[in-house]
């Protein structure tokens, strides 16, 4: 029986989250592979909080993170460096996630190294290349190299298969993320640690509701985070008694700056700095409403029943939208305030969105990775 050298590869929070159970299921079985773990450290010290929850130890850290690197910089830097990992490790399997720059470098250094790649999370499109940038960009780069595709979804499958891609070179495995979303929302969390975050003690008693907020994409930064930041002052103003706006900033400061100059002195929205995983998923639970233009929010929320608004045009994760428990809203101001405001006043409408089965998979998802890789020849 065969045993094969993987190399996981990732670089920032997202990747981490949804490729920690994979890497635990290949750790598991260590008869059959070797597991080499490389991190370009895209994001620094939020990729670093990962890797301590889930107890991850990188093999090799490129610690590639610096202050206002330009794409090109950051490709060509990763392109050089993560060269000679692989030709180091000379890996049967390099494995990557997702839409990333790392991603997208990873996909082609394998290929270049004659190394096979496995594409986690493949198959998302919106159809615009420049919605999400440069996601989308990344993700069809890698999906070209792919030796195999793990499909979250039969969506994703049928983009595909539309493609051109070998049906079976795609397995549908459902979203790793809800792995691990499933992990994280059992570890133990005390309402002490809660309180340490600085919420307000209504808050934290649930005499007031939580509206989470994540906002951070490229094609939002400017006049359209601008839109944004008025629309939640806006509800904040018209729900001060009952609602209390959190928002984890993004250390960008494309996202720092007119976020703390529109909605620092607002009374019910609290700003924090990004949060780890663990007390992300904890406030979550806790939400009533999700506004984000986040990815992964998009899958987690509805795994934890909770109705998410898109803060983007388009959404490369449309089986929530389909399912119910997901809304496009875009950065038009009047559309977030009126279907945020749907939602909060009216608990029938919340309720059928908060009902809707959760499109994203079933917490298996590494398991199936895992065999697949198993059964390669």
């Amino acid at each position: 029986m065969k045993r094969f050298s993987i190399l996981t590869i990732f670089g920032t929070r997202p990747e981490a989250i949804k490729m920690a159970p994979v890497i635990q299921q290949l750790q598991s079985k260590p008869e059959r592979f070797e597991t080499h773990i490389c991190v370009t450290a895209q994001h620094r010290q939020m990729l670093d909080q990962v890797l301590h929850l889930f107890d991850i130890q990188p093999d090799i850290d490129l610690d590639l993170m610096k202050p206002s690197q330009s794409l090109a910089d950051l490709t060509s830097t990763i392109f050089s460096r993560l060269d000679t990992v692989i030709r180091d490790v000379r890996p049967d399997w390099v494995l990557a996630q997702g839409d990333t720059t790392t991603v997208m470098t990873a996909a082609l250094l394998a290929f270049y190294n004659r190394s096979r790649f496995g594409h986690v999370e493949a198959g998302l499109r919106t159809g615009d290349k420049w919605q999400p940038f440069p996601e989308e960009i990344n993700r069809r780069v890698a999906g070209v190299v792919a030796d195999l595709h793990f499909a979250p979804t039969e969506w994703a499958r049928q983009n595909l298969l539309r493609e051109n891609f070998p049906a079976e070179s795609i397995l549908v495995t459902g979203n790793s993320v809800i792995d691990a979303l499933q992990w994280v929302a059992k570890q133990p969390y005390s309402e002490r640690e809660l309180e340490s975050l600085g919420l307000p003690a209504d808050v934290l008693t649930g005499e007031k509701r939580i509206v989470l907020i994540t906002a951070h994409r490229r094609e939002n930064f400017g006049e359209p985070l601008e839109e944004i930041c008025a629309s939640i002052k806006e509800l904040a103003t018209a729900y001060a008694n009952d609602v209390h706006f959190i928002y984890p900033v993004h250390m960008n400061p494309n996202v720092q700056k007119p976020v703390h100059r529109l909605l620092g002195n607002t009374l019910n929205v609290t700003l924090l700095p990004p949060l780890d995983y663990l007390p992300l998923v904890q406030l979550l639970k806790r939400s009533s409403l999700v506004l984000t233009d986040s990815g992964g929010l998009q899958e987690e929320a509805p795994g934890l029943g909770v109705p998410v608004l898109v803060l983007r045009e388009v959404t490369e994760r449309p089986e929530g939208v389909e399912a119910g428990i997901v809304r496009l809203v875009g950065t038009d101001r009047k559309k977030i305030v009126s279907t945020a405001s749907l939602l909060l006043n009216n608990p029938g409408e919340h309720q059928r969105m908060a009902r809707a089965v959760n499109p994203y998979g079933d917490g298996h998802a590494a398991e199936r990775i895992v065999r697949a890789l198993e059964e390669t020849g």
